[in-house]
């Protein structure tokens, strides 16, 4: 009688599941906004500090002095 196997795969790296984990300061306030914003929407603060950056990156605009 042939025994089924268990198979097991390896478990990507932390940092290899295209994200990157870091700290930041930022004041209380800001801090306070974010979370209100989460608890009305029903998401993360981590969520939302992401898609506030990916739309920062995108609306910026440099200027040269």
């Amino acid at each position: 009688m042939k025994k089924d196997i268990l198979k097991i795969t390896k478990k990507p790296l932390k940092g290899d599941d295209g994200y990157k984990t870091f700290s930041i300061r930022i004041k209380n306030e800001i801090v306070e906004s974010i979370d209100h914003i989460a608890d009305i929407t029903n998401r993360s603060r981590n969520e939302l500090i992401g898609t506030f950056l990916e739309y920062a990156i995108k609306n910026c605009n440099i200027e040269e002095k």
